[in-house]
């Protein structure tokens, strides 16, 4: 069985029946989900949630998480959406913009948020263009005609205004976008593509300092494959080091100097399996 390029170790063992003794909520993310869905009954939220659990990649209840709001830039993104006027935040691999939709909550402007994945499974929240006026842009960062590699900008000049709701591509935003968030994504991928889709990214980044790559995704104290779980199944996928990470973003996808990388390794236990992710942050300079 293939999730991006993540090979399941046990192919005939069907994925296990859902255990909802893993769905928690703390506080903070009970009075989000609340908010964003109006379900303000604890069991009707719980309900409407458990509805959506059982994809594969999310049956964990992972994406409950705010992960976001949980790296150290997040209020320096939250800053960029304050004080750039033409300041836009990507969330790509979104899933179901959990984290679009916590930005937004905390003040970045929704209007100026794209949320993309290669599906639409946005409809989690319930929302019209009227009460949540973000854009979700559906597309495959591996078509060029969605996304094709450039070099990353080098000019620093504010851009003009875009209306987000023609885009019918990520390409018209190459050199525009102030903050992209990409948590659980690249660990989707192997080694050539990781690298590929960071140079991807790389080119929408805006060239004014400051602008930020963020993301969290399963990491490794050495470079090589790591052994993960998903819904009870045990896994493979490659995984980067905090070094190897670092110089793949500073000297690989951009000019060595040009950027602040920033990692943190954290272990982290889900049906006691033991495995390592990792923070991280790219910032121009």
């Amino acid at each position: 069985m293939l999730l991006g390029d993540i090979t399941f170790q046990t192919p005939s063992k069907p994925i296990v029946a859902l255990d909802t003794s893993l769905y928690s909520l703390s506080t903070e993310e009970a009075a989000f989900f609340k908010a964003q869905t109006g379900i303000d009954d604890d069991e009707d939220l719980k309900k409407h949630i458990l509805e959506v659990a059982p994809y594969p990649c999310i049956h964990n209840f992972i994406f409950l998480r705010l992960n976001l709001s949980r790296i150290s830039v997040y209020e320096h993104i939250l800053k960029l959406g304050r004080e750039r006027s033409d300041a836009l935040l990507l969330d790509i691999g979104c899933c179901f913009g959990i984290d679009a939709r916590k930005a937004a909550a905390d003040g970045f402007p929704a209007k100026n948020i794209i949320a993309s994945d290669i599906f639409n499974v946005m409809n989690f929240f319930k929302t019209t263009p009227v009460t949540y006026p973000g854009c979700f842009l559906p597309g495959d960062v591996f078509d060029p005609s969605f996304l094709s590699i450039t070099a990353p900008s080098d000019d620093v000049s504010p851009p003009q205004a875009i209306d987000l709701s023609s885009l019918k591509s990520l390409n018209p935003l190459h050199g525009r976008i102030s903050a992209i968030n990409a948590i659980s994504f690249f660990h989707l991928f192997n080694e050539e593509k990781q690298l590929y889709v960071a140079k991807a990214l790389a080119g929408l980044l805006s060239a004014q300092p400051g602008s930020v790559i963020c993301g969290y995704q399963v990491g490794s104290p050495e470079k090589g494959m790591a052994n993960t779980s998903i819904a009870g199944s045990m896994h493979q996928l490659f995984a980067h080091s905090p070094k190897t990470w670092t110089s793949l973003w500073d000297g690989e996808v951009f000019e060595k100097g040009s950027v602040k990388v920033e990692t943190e390794l954290v272990e982290v236990a889900i049906r006691e399996v033991q495995f390592f992710m990792m923070k991280w942050s790219v910032v121009r300079l």
